[in-house]
C-alpha cells in the first residue's frame, strides 16, 4: 500500500502534521509532548463562540489522502516514543529500553522516522495530569507521628537504608522543619528542577538545574546572614504554598512520615500554568522516564535500594499496561532493589453529593459494554462543557475492542446530523462542522502494543488567521455499529483535561460521559495500570470505607488494579512554603495515600534491599486486611484491602528465608 508509512504515526501526531504552526501552537496549549518556539507561541487570536461564528459548508471524504506537506514546521518540536522490530540507534534518541526509544525531533522529522526501516509505530508521549487532591486547610495542628503508628523495629531501622524518591509539581519546600536533620540542615540529598532554565546540571541531565545537598546548606547559612528566605537562593521554578509536592514528601519520609531516616530525592515536574509557558514547555511522559532514571542512578551511586513515588496520572491509550510508559516502567522495575508507587487516580465520583457539587465531571471518564452480534448498534453520550463555558481544549475519545471484532463508528453533533458509518481502516479528518469547529475520526486496527483495535474521536476548536471557535457545547452521541462480531467488548476512555479559565471568556474544560453511558469501574489512571508498577486507592479511614473520589479497577485485561488502599482522606503533612504559624495542610487524594505505601515499601526495603517490585507487591496483597463486613477477595475500588505496615515488613524480612525440614523425615 503507498501509503502504509502513515499507519506508523499515531493519529494525534497525524493530526498535528496536518495544522499549520498557528493551530499548532494553540495545539500545544493541551498537548503537552509538543512544544513551539516562542515567536509562535506568542500568537493571541481573538475568541468567537460557536453560535457566533459563520457557518462554512464542508463535504464528508473519508477516502485515503496524503498527509499535509505544505510548509516546514521546524519551529514545532515533539517528544515521541518509537517502537522498533530491534534495538536501533535513531537520530535525535534521548533514551531507550529494549525496542522502546526516545526521540524529541522536529514535528516534519516524523514522517521520514515512520517511514525508517524497523520502526513498527510513532506515538506523541502522554500527557501528564496535574494531582487533583483536595486542599482541606493549614493550620499548626501537627501531623501524627506514621512512623509511631507502624511501629518501631530493628527490621528497618525507619528506613535508614534507603532512598525515597518523590516524583511531583508545585515545589519542595527542602527547609521546611518535617525535613530538618537534627543539625540544621535538611534531610533532602537533591533535587531536579526540571522546569528551570538556569543553573548546574548533573551530567546525565540536558535540561532543568538540579539543587544539592552542599547548595541547600549554603543557602541555609547564607540566608541566616542576609535575612532572606533559603529559597530566595535556591529558587525553584514553582514554590506554591501548600505545596503539593511538599505535602507527599512529607507523608513519605519526613520527620512525621513513614520514612523518618530515609534519604529524599525530588524530581520537579514542570506544569506551567500560562499559556506562553504551556505552548513553549513539555510536561508530558517522557519527563516522567527521565525522573523515574535519575533518582535511580541516584540509588545506584548511593548504594540504596529505591522506592519512588508518583501521584501524578495519564489517562489515553489502553489502560492494559502496554503503553509504551508502562512497559518502559515495568523494563526499570524488574531489578532487585526498585519498586515504584503510583496514585490510582481520583476519578471516581459517578454522580454529585450535594447541591453545587460538580467533582462528578471528572469522575465521569470511562464507558463499556458488548455488542451481541453483527448488525446491533451502542449508542454513547458524550457531554462537552456547557451554555456558560466555551470550551477552546481539544476533546478527546478512545474505544478499544478486541482483534477479532469489527466495529463501525457515527458520530451526531448536539442539533447536528449524524456524521458516519466511519469504517475500520478509514478515517475522517479535520472535517469542519457548520460552527466551524473540526471533527476527526480514526478507526485503527490492530494496535502494534496489544493487537487489539482502536476507535480515536478528536473535538477540535477552529484555529483560524484571526479567531478561535470552542468546541460545540451539548451532547454528543456516538454510535458503534457491529459489523463483525466474535467478542464484542469494548471500553472507552475520555483524555480528561482539567478545568482551567485560561483567558475571559476562554476555558480549558473537561468532557465527560453522561450519567446513563458513564461506567464507573475501569476508571484507574492508565499509568497505575502498569504490571511491576503498585496502584493505590484512597482509605477514608473515618468513614471505614474507600473515598468516593478514588479510581476503580479493573484494567481493560481484568488485571486486578488498585493493588492496596491506605489512608489518604484528611491527611495532615507538611505545609510547603506556607505561613511560619501554620506549619501543617490537610489534603486529600490518592496523591495522600500513594507516598504512605511508598514508605511502607521504603521499610520493606530497608528489611531486605534485594527484594524485587514483584515480590512487593506479592507481600503488600498478602498482608492486606479487608474492610470490615468485606472478605479478602478482590473490590475495585479498594483492590485486595488495606496495607498493614508491620506485617508487610515481617514478610520482607523473611521473603528470602527458606528452611530444610529433610530432618523431619530421617
Amino acid at each position: 500500500m503507498p501509503d502504509d508509512w502513515q499507519q506508523r504515526i499515531h493519529p494525534k501526531l497525524r493530526m498535528a502534521l496536518n495544522g499549520d504552526p498557528d493551530v499548532n501552537a494553540c495545539r500545544a496549549e493541551t498537548m503537552g509532548a509538543l512544544v513551539v518556539t516562542s515567536r509562535l507561541a506568542r500568537t493571541a487570536l481573538p475568541l468567537q463562540s460557536a453560535q457566533e461564528a459563520t457557518a462554512i459548508p464542508a463535504k464528508i471524504n473519508v477516502t485515503k489522502k496524503k498527509l499535509n506537506r505544505r510548509a516546514p514546521r521546524n519551529d514545532v518540536k515533539v517528544n515521541v516514543f518509537v517502537r522498533t522490530t530491534e534495538e536501533m540507534k535513531l537520530s535525535g534518541k534521548r533514551g531507550q529500553e529494549g525496542n522502546l526509544s526516545i526521540l524529541r525531533i522536529p514535528l516534519d522529522d516524523v514522517v521520514t522516522l515512520a517511514k525508517t526501516p524497523g520502526v513498527a509505530f510513532v506515538e506523541p508521549a502522554e500527557n501528564l495530569k496535574l494531582p487533583g487532591a483536595l486542599r482541606l486547610g493549614a493550620g499548626s495542628t501537627a501531623p501524627p507521628d506514621r512512623a509511631k503508628l507502624i511501629g518501631k523495629s530493628q527490621l528497618h531501622d525507619d528506613g535508614a537504608n534507603v532512598l525515597i524518591g518523590i516524583i511531583d509539581v508545585e515545589g519542595f519546600d527542602w527547609r521546611h522543619p518535617d525535613f530538618d536533620d537534627g543539625a540544621g540542615n535538611s534531610r533532602f540529598h537533591c533535587i531536579w528542577d526540571q522546569g528551570a532554565t538556569k543553573g548546574q546540571r548533573s551530567a546525565q541531565m540536558s535540561y532543568g538545574r538540579e539543587i544539592t545537598a552542599a547548595a541547600m546548606k549554603k543557602a541555609l547559612k547564607d540566608a541566616q546572614t542576609i535575612g532572606v528566605s533559603p529559597h530566595d537562593l535556591e529558587p525553584q521554578s514553582q514554590m506554591l504554598p501548600g505545596s503539593h509536592g511538599t505535602h507527599v514528601a512529607s507523608i513519605a519520609a519526613g520527620n512525621s512520615g513513614v520514612c523518618p531516616k530515609a534519604t529524599i530525592a525530588a524530581v520537579l515536574v514542570a506544569m506551567p500554568a500560562g499559556k506562553v509557558d504551556r505552548r513553549t514547555s513539555f510536561y508530558d511522559s517522557t519527563r516522567l522516564v527521565d525522573a523515574v532514571n535519575y533518582l535511580l542512578d541516584l540509588g545506584r551511586q548511593l548504594k540504596k535500594p529505591v522506592a519512588i513515588n508518583i501521584s501524578l496520572g495519564t489517562n489515553g491509550n489502553s489502560h492494559d499496561g502496554s503503553s509504551a510508559l508502562d512497559r518502559w516502567l515495568d523494563a526499570l522495575t524488574a531489578e532487585p532493589g526498585r519498586c515504584i508507587c503510583v496514585a490510582a487516580g481520583n476519578a471516581g465520583q459517578e454522580r454529585a453529593e450535594k447541591p453545587g457539587d460538580i467533582g462528578f465531571i471528572l469522575g465521569r471518564i470511562h464507558t463499556s459494554g458488548r455488542i451481541a452480534a453483527k448488525g446491533l448498534d451502542h449508542d454513547v453520550e458524550w457531554t462537552v462543557a456547557g451554555d456558560t463555558v466555551i470550551d477552546v481544549s481539544e476533546n478527546e475519545l478512545e474505544f478499544w475492542y478486541e482483534a477479532q471484532d469489527r466495529i463501525a463508528v457515527s458520530i451526531k453533533p448536539p442539533n447536528g446530523e449524524w456524521i458516519g458509518p466511519i469504517a475500520p481502516g478509514e478515517y475522517l479528518e479535520n472535517y469542519q462542522l457548520p460552527g466551524r469547529m473540526m471533527l476527526s475520526i480514526y478507526n485503527e486496527l490492530y494496535h502494534p502494543a496489544n493487537g487489539s483495535n482502536y476507535i480515536s474521536l478528536y473535538l477540535t476548536p477552529f484555529i483560524g488567521k484571526d479567531v478561535v471557535v470552542g468546541i460545540d457545547a451539548g451532547t454528543w452521541i456516538v454510535r458503534l455499529h457491529g459489523i463483525d462480531i466474535r467478542d464484542g467488548r469494548f471500553h472507552g476512555w475520555i483524555e480528561r483535561d482539567d478545568p482551567l479559565d485560561v483567558e475571559e471568556g476562554r476555558y480549558f474544560w473537561p468532557s465527560f460521559f453522561s450519567a446513563r453511558s458513564n461506567v464507573d469501574s475501569s476508571s484507574v489512571s492508565s499509568l497505575a495500570c502498569g504490571h511491576r508498577i503498585v496502584s493505590v486507592a484512597n482509605l477514608d479511614e473515618l468513614k471505614h470505607r474507600v473515598n468516593i473520589s478514588s479510581s476503580q479497577g479493573p484494567t481493560r485485561d481484568g488485571r486486578l488494579k488498585p493493588d492496596v488502599a491506605a489512608r489518604g482522606t484528611d491527611i495532615v503533612a507538611a505545609n510547603g512554603f506556607g505561613r511560619e504559624d501554620e506549619p501543617w495542610i490537610s489534603m486529600t487524594g490518592t496523591s495522600m495515600s500513594s507516598p504512605y505505601v511508598a514508605g511502607v515499601v521504603g521499610l520493606m526495603l530497608s528489611a531486605q534491599p534485594k527484594l524485587t517490585a514483584a515480590q512487593i507487591n506479592g507481600i503488600l496483597k498478602a498482608t492486606a486486611r479487608p474492610l470490615p463486613g468485606s472478605t479478602f477477595d478482590w473490590v475495585n475500588d479498594c483492590g485486595f484491602g488495606i496495607i498493614a505496615p508491620q506485617a508487610c515488613v515481617e514478610h520482607a524480612a523473611n521473603a528470602q528465608t527458606r528452611s530444610d525440614v529433610k530432618g523431619r523425615f530421617l
